[in-house]
């Protein structure tokens, strides 16, 4: 399953040159994840609430071509792996005027307590991992 959402390219965003400074890709990456997740049903609050919290452990991004000042942006997200403690979802920003592809990326997170130990997530919460399972892409 692929999540689709969108959000506009606001000028604080932006370098003087209108192009948006490539740090906040990152942050349309989380805006996709949690898009995702409450589509599934599963909030981060929620997830928090029951002591999961999914720290970044691994991110990349390859940027393709600029977004900029007050580009409507379509941000794709999707469940790439679901392995062990481990999710990663994969995301891509195309620019909604043209449906040109600007970036892609992944981010990996770890399933852990609030002491931030590992947490087998599929035996304490077999319910929201067969979710995230059976809305993994490929």
């Amino acid at each position: 399953m692929k999540n689709r959402c969108e959000t506009t390219v606001r000028y604080a965003e932006t370098d003087q040159m209108g192009v948006v400074y490539h740090g906040n890709y990152f942050t349309w990456y989380e805006i996709g994840r949690t898009t995702l997740l409450k589509e599934l049903g599963y909030s981060y609050k929620e997830l928090e609430g029951k002591k999961i919290m999914l720290p970044v452990v691994k991110v990349s991004c390859n940027y393709i071509d600029a977004a900029k000042y007050d580009d409507v942006l379509i941000i794709e997200s999707c469940i790439k792996e679901l392995k062990g403690v481990k999710i990663t979802f994969e995301y891509s920003i195309l620019r909604k005027e043209d449906h040109k592809l600007l970036a892609t990326g992944t981010t990996t997170h770890a399933f852990v307590n609030t002491e931030f130990k590992p947490v087998n997530f599929k035996k304490h919460y077999p319910e929201i991992y067969k979710a995230l399972e059976t809305n993994m892409e490929g």
